[in-house]
């Protein structure tokens, strides 16, 4: 997540025109619809991993915990734990809870000794080593938190790096959200500032490891004057070989491609730039969160954290991958494109 969008150490320190799968709408009602049985689409793609959450725990063979108050290297207050209170599955949905107490716990993600006390807790769940793609359609339909200090994410990071460190080896945000609901600081959008805050952000990280790493991506508003606060909402990526589209409900909403992201690391001493669509030409595996604070949500619209609004909460009603059955080597053949979608031109390799 934007773990990344501003400050992060390296890896060594840290470890549309319309989709035609998904919500579509924006129910309000915390209670989950009768769900249909996933089928592959008209656009040929193919439902390869899945949790619908219809269970009565966390199915802790596709999903693991990341439990450290790390802070993601962005000055997050939450510590982030496996305790059922921060995280468990109820009424067919993941529920992901940031909760104002004080805890204590590792103030790093490798496990190396000190420990830091933090306000918040909160949940980060992952598929590392348990579902890990390359190229593919990745659709997750949820109801996002509000209020200021609050970071809900749905993204992906690469299980192996092979790149090397934070961002060289490439991130993919499908989707993030700070503060929505708080008055918005968007001076950008006529007549947005001052609203309330209803912005999401699909963002790709890339470059050479941090501090030389970069990013680039596009922002959306929901139509009709949506919060993604306010219901449920399908967000999704296609990714496939030189090209990663950004969809919210049935609008392809942004496009990124290879020509404006790269990889650059040390090989054998020298300075070289990653072959084709290098970083993102390896395995990710997805994460959901909830942050509190940090070094965005933080220092955006109303700054700070407001105590007032917590606990608060992400659900999540299902999360489904695909590939293309076209070509799953390389993704394509499957693309759902619309031309209203903005083109991120991004920033080329130097």
């Amino acid at each position: 997540m934007l773990d990344t969008k501003f400050a992060k150490l390296p890896l060594a320190a840290l470890c549309s025109s319309a989709i035609l799968m998904g919500c579509g709408g924006s129910d309000s009602s915390p209670s989950k619809p009768t769900p249909e049985e996933p089928k592959p689409n008209e656009k040929g793609w193919v439902m390869v991993w899945n949790d619908e959450f219809s269970g009565t725990e966390i199915d802790t063979t596709k999903w693991g915990w990341e439990e450290n108050c790390w802070g993601g290297g962005n000055g997050e207050q939450q510590c982030y734990t496996d305790r059922a209170k921060n995280s468990f599955v109820q009424d067919g949905m993941l529920n992901i809870v940031a909760i104002q107490e004080s805890f204590t716990g590792p103030n790093n993600p490798d496990g190396n000794p000190g420990t830091v006390t933090l306000p918040y807790t909160s949940a980060r769940l992952r598929t590392m080593n348990l579902g890990d793609w390359t190229y593919g359609r990745f659709e997750i339909r949820a109801k996002l938190p509000s209020g200021q200090g609050t970071w809900p994410a749905i993204w992906m990071l690469p299980t192996d790096y092979v790149y090397g460190g934070w961002a060289a080896s490439g991130e993919i945000d499908i989707m993030e959200a700070v503060n929505l609901g708080a008055a918005s600081d968007d001076t950008d959008t006529p007549g947005m500032a001052g609203q309330p805050e209803r912005r999401i952000h699909g963002t790709l990280h890339y470059g050479a490891a941090w501090p030389n790493n970069t990013s680039s991506g596009a922002e959306y508003y929901l139509p009709n004057g949506v919060n993604p606060a306010e219901g449920f909402h399908t967000y999704a990526v296609e990714w496939e070989k030189d090209e990663i589209r950004w969809y919210a409900d049935d609008v392809h909403y942004a496009t990124q491609r290879s020509s404006g992201w790269y990889s650059h690391y040390q090989e054998n001493g020298q300075w070289v730039t990653g072959q084709a669509d290098a970083p993102f030409n390896q395995d990710f595996h997805i994460l959901l969160n909830l942050a509190v604070g940090g070094s965005w949500a933080g220092n955006t619209n109303e700054k700070g954290i407001d105590p007032n609004i917590f606990p608060q909460t992400m659900l999540v009603d299902f999360v489904r991958v695909y590939e293309c059955a076209a070509d799953p080597q390389t993704g394509h053949g499957c693309a759902t494109i619309s031309p209203d979608a903005e083109f991120v031109q991004g920033r080329p390799a130097p």
